[in-house]
């Protein structure tokens, strides 16, 4: 056994004794449905051998007879056996499987309530469907297999022996030898498992990645190097099914050994165990232990032991057992070399509102600042951000530009916290975003995208969503700053209903806009969030948005956006430029391009 497994079955120990110990009713009631069978199991054989030795053997076919027909009834009693046993075996596996489900929702909640570790639990899917389920049905196959194995086997040996002693000497080493053999192939057949799991939970997280990120690779041009991961995890995955399929060969040879060779050893020894007294009813009442009892249950054992027995304590392992980190941050093959140093100048003098969820002075500490972030969409796709460095001011207005799929959304995502850089530190208010909770993320900043949120509920509720504690006056004000006064007044005013779809994409982002205008978080990060609006509903909000206190950042829709804004970020997927709009006409063609097409 690994040092993984014996850490597993010392961490799985206390669970378990107290999950039995809650259950030692069914455990009886299960103990005595399995006697029962035990009984069934040394009737079957003994009642033939007793039928040909004293029955029809000694002239006596009545007797005969009567031995069959015990035999018959022994037999046909193993479908009320079953039926007791299954009835019982619900109440141990059913709770199980509540109690998984309990654990694996407990831990993705805990996860991201505030104060947890934050991020998205990616593993939380596989382990209330695939992996709760594959616990359920292997510990219900365990249970019923270890507990037939264990009564059917002490009822057939007890009949061996009952018969002749001699007959167990034929018949247990070639057992042993099939037992020993798969017991053998427990341990690398667990590892197996493990891996399987791994690569499979890899393969999903990947997946959930890739499809969450489409937009960004197909702008980016940066699908062929997820697609090659996918590929890479694929044949993973593959390998450790492989891998698993062969050491489940080597099961089915021991199952082989001992399932097939006791019946042939003891066809074999039939000259020998006659000159021992062994008599011919004996002899068929052997054979019927083997081929009825004792090697159909032997079976079902290894193949659930083998199978069921590896996965059930490999996902145990998981759902209840420590959680361990699963997000994993790509690195690049390279070290990129910096491709510029952004430092702001003194931005305009405003007041600028504080994170209740940090002790920190805001005026002292940069709003954005981004240090050497690289992001890459894949260990060898071309980095979308390349060792970028920027720093902005409280209360500034930055704003964002470049040619589509360059970047400018990944860049406000790594600002918000939603997604993490591929090396670097991305801070707000001089504090970290990356993997801090979601709750002290929503205390800090605001992203709003370009297909805004707006959800059924009254124009209130849509309104102060994010500042609950917003009077009327100051929601009636917010509605006049944005010039939202005719479509409120359309809804019913503040306590009309709001109905999505009733809405244009352009009275949708208006209304988030205001949302967003109304939350305390000293950060507006608007990702084309106006590019609905006419330029005159673009302008107005986004003054109103530059005069709240604290800093916005605004990926830029039309020049007007760049010209209003105190500097402006241009990205170029080459060297990245930042200064006011007169400075980058001067300094980057790239701007004076992009000047041209929104004056065209």
């Amino acid at each position: 056994m690994t040092s993984a497994e014996a850490g597993a079955l010392r961490r799985l120990a206390p669970p378990a004794r107290r999950f039995l110990a809650h259950r030692k009713g069914v455990l009886v009631r299960l103990a005595l449905w399995s006697l029962a069978e035990s009984g069934q199991a040394f009737l079957v054989g003994h009642a033939v051998a007793r039928s040909v030795d004293e029955g029809f053997l000694a002239g006596d076919p009545r007797r005969g007879l009567l031995w069959l027909g015990v035999a018959l009834v022994a037999v046909l009693s193993g479908a009320r056996v079953v039926r007791g046993v299954f009835a019982q075996l619900a109440g141990v596996t059913e709770p199980l499987r509540d109690g998984l489900v309990r654990r694996a929702v407990d831990r993705s909640m805990a996860r991201a309530a505030p104060g947890g570790p934050g991020g998205t639990d990616r593993a939380a899917v596989s382990r209330l469907t695939n992996q709760v389920e594959i616990a359920r049905d292997s510990f219900a196959g365990l249970v019923l297999t270890l507990r037939s194995f264990v009564f059917t086997a002490a009822g057939a040996l007890l009949g061996l022996l009952s018969l002749h002693p001699a007959l167990l000497v034929v018949v247990l080493p070639p057992l042993a030898a099939g037992l020993a053999l798969f017991l053998v192939t427990l341990r690398p057949m667990a590892a197996a498992q493990r891996r399987a799991l791994a690569a499979d939970e890899a393969l999903g997280d990947h997946a959930a990645s890739a499809r969450a990120a489409l937009r960004d690779l197909a702008a980016c041009g940066t699908g062929p190097g997820v697609e090659r991961r996918g590929a890479d995890l694929v044949a993973d995955a593959a390998a450790a099914a492989r891998t698993l399929a062969g050491w489940a060969a080597v099961r089915t040879a021991a199952l082989g050994v001992a399932g097939h060779l006791p019946v042939l050893a003891l066809l074999i020894a039939v000259e020998w165990l006659r000159g021992h007294g062994v008599s011919v009813g004996a002899l068929l009442g052997a054979f019927t232990y083997l081929v009825q009892s004792l090697l159909p249950a032997l079976h079902t054992l290894m193949t659930a032991l083998g199978a069921a027995g590896s996965r059930l304590l490999v996902v145990l392992d998981r759902i209840l057992g420590p959680e361990t980190e699963t997000d994993r941050v790509p690195v690049p093959d390279r070290v990129p070399e910096p491709v510029s140093v952004l430092k702001s100048q003194p931005g305009p003098s405003t007041a600028s509102a504080s994170a209740a969820a940090f002790a920190v002075d805001m005026a002292a500490a940069p709003a954005v600042e981004l240090r050497a972030v690289t992001l890459s969409y894949g260990a060898r796709a071309e980095p979308v951000l390349d060792a970028l460095d920027l720093c902005v001011a409280p209360g500034e207005h930055l704003a964002v530009v470049g040619p589509s799929g360059i970047g400018k959304s990944t860049l406000t995502r790594l600002v918000a916290g939603t997604l993490a850089p591929s090396s670097g530190e991305v801070r707000v208010a001089g504090r970290p975003v990356t993997g801090r909770p979601a709750a002290e993320l929503a205390a800090l900043r605001v992203l709003v995208p370009q297909d805004a949120y707006v959800f059924s509920g009254t124009v209130g509720d849509n309104l102060a969503y994010l500042s609950t504690d917003a009077c009327r006056a100051e929601l009636d004000a917010a509605v006049g700053a944005f010039g939202l006064g005719p479509l409120v007044e359309r809804l019913g005013g503040l306590d009309g209903t709001v109905r999505p779809a009733e809405l244009s994409p352009g009275e949708r982002q208006l209304v988030a806009l205001v949302r967003a205008y109304l939350s305390p978080a000293p950060l507006l990060l608007l990702d084309e969030a106006t590019c609905h609006l006419d330029p005159a509903s673009e302008a107005r909000a986004e003054e109103a948005l530059a005069g709240r206190a604290g800093t916005l950042v605004v990926v830029a829709h039309r020049l007007s956006s760049a010209v209003r804004a105190d500097r402006t970020l241009v990205l170029d997927g080459v060297r990245a430029r930042c200064g006011t709009h007169a400075e980058l006409l001067d300094r980057s063609p790239l701007y004076r391009d992009l000047t041209g097409h929104w004056n065209s």
